[in-house]
């Protein structure tokens, strides 16, 4: 499960060593530890890292298949993941040392930056390829993040973007090697501690209003 640490200023919420899918019980770990972040008071930013092959593997397709009764809410408990991340009053960075796939992939474009590891790992949005359609939260959410070609790229195609060809498409910040990217995220992070707090929640708000009332639609949150 998730574990939540700090180094000076910044916070780093491990995500953990698996596939970190989004079962519930890690999205409730993920929630608990966003909260703590959320209710720090002073100079403070946010990286969320993980060990091993994969950063995130997205949607816990398993668990849904096994609970399709439960489809809609779950959804609405990811979406409600994607909100809040994109709108935490601290500066976030996400280190994405492996795979970042699907959902896991829409989970880093929720933070403010994002460092990559540029020898190994892929970032891909796959639905396009596994036949599950883009929510219109997520479609919100990345195409609010990506420039539009490449989010109509990255959409439709399915593509797999390492860490080069992610930077060069603004997908990711900075691709490094893999020994240095969490410190990398840290360093990024380090720098903004002192923009946490009101403004910068306001700032985001406005910013990304429209993907924000997507991603906050309880009504009909699968389109």
């Amino acid at each position: 499960m998730p574990t939540l640490d700090r180094q000076d200023n910044v916070f780093i919420l491990d995500l953990g060593a698996g596939e970190n899918r989004f079962h519930p019980d890690w999205l409730a770990s993920v929630g608990a530890a966003l909260d703590e972040v959320e209710k720090a008071e002073g100079p403070r930013a946010l990286v969320t890292a993980a060990t091993g092959k994969f950063f995130s593997n997205g949607l816990d397709l398993d668990w849904l298949f096994a609970h399709a009764d439960q489809h809609q809410d779950y959804v609405i408990s990811v979406h409600e993941l994607f909100a809040r991340m994109l709108s935490l009053p601290v500066v976030t960075v996400a280190a994405l040392q492996g795979h970042t796939f699907a959902a896991g992939a829409m989970f880093s474009l929720a933070h403010d930056f994002r460092v990559m590891r540029a020898d190994r790992g892929f970032w891909c949005l796959p639905e396009a390829d596994i036949n599950i359609p883009f929510t219109p939260g997520m479609s919100a959410l990345i195409q609010g993040r990506l420039a539009p070609q490449t989010a109509h790229e990255a959409m439709t195609t399915a593509c797999r973007y390492g860490g080069h060809e992610a930077a060069a498409a603004a997908i990711v910040d900075r691709a490094v090697a893999e020994d240095v990217v969490r410190s990398t995220a840290v360093e990024i992070a380090s720098a903004q501690v002192n923009k946490a707090g009101d403004t910068l929640a306001t700032i985001k708000s406005r910013m990304y209003a429209p993907t924000l009332t997507a991603l906050r639609d309880k009504d009909s949150p699968l389109g």
